[in-house]
């Protein structure tokens, strides 16, 4: 097996990604079956994140990949990383669910390390820190209360109207700013 440098290893994993993806959308259950094995443990990490609970992270689990089904022609490749598209699906599913049920989350949880899970791979895992030592340089490029916003919004769950009660904004306001931060991330990370 041919040895890839970093970089070009996650532009490989993103362009099998993202043709899963379209096939997806031709309705291919296979590459569905290949979008959850690729994309499973990244995502659910994500629900436990926000709910706390190892069932309602499988409920909103089923969920996403039910929304992936109907929705994966929706993903445009030119426009975004795949796993970044899923990862915002995944937390707005995962925020829905936590909204129908009433509960409020006391604090930020960490119990996604605790769900039994096989290790990923050597590949994986690098591919995995790469991604994210990419997304943490581009957040740290953004001003420090953007780069603090988007860290509370997608990797603690944060709604963007908790986000505007916690910092005295108008909903409008926090919105305008995590778009333009957004933008900026896309930007860094294209």
């Amino acid at each position: 097996m041919a040895k890839h440098a970093p970089d070009q290893s996650l532009s490989l994993e993103r362009a099998a990604l993202s043709r899963a993806l379209a096939r997806v959308a031709r309705q291919d259950r296979d590459a569905l079956q290949e979008v959850y094995r690729r994309t499973s443990r990244k995502l659910f990490g994500v629900c436990m994140r926000i709910l706390g609970e190892q069932s309602q992270a499988e409920d909103a689990m089923q969920e996403v990949y039910l929304t992936i089904w109907q929705r994966a022609g929706s993903f445009d490749p030119e426009r975004g990383n795949p796993i970044s598209w899923l990862a915002a699906l995944t937390r707005n599913r995962a925020i829905d669910l936590l909204r129908r049920s009433g509960r409020i989350p006391t604090g930020p949880l960490d119990l996604a390390s605790e769900v039994a899970d096989d290790a990923p791979d050597a590949e994986t895992a690098l591919l995995q820190r790469g991604e994210e030592a990419r997304i943490n340089f581009c957040i740290e490029r953004l001003a420090r209360s953007d780069a603090a916003m988007i860290r509370t919004a997608f990797f603690e769950g944060a709604t963007y109207a908790e986000l505007a009660t916690r910092g005295a904004m108008p909903l409008g306001t926090v919105k305008s700013r995590i778009r333009r931060a957004l933008l900026k991330l896309r930007e860094c990370l294209g």
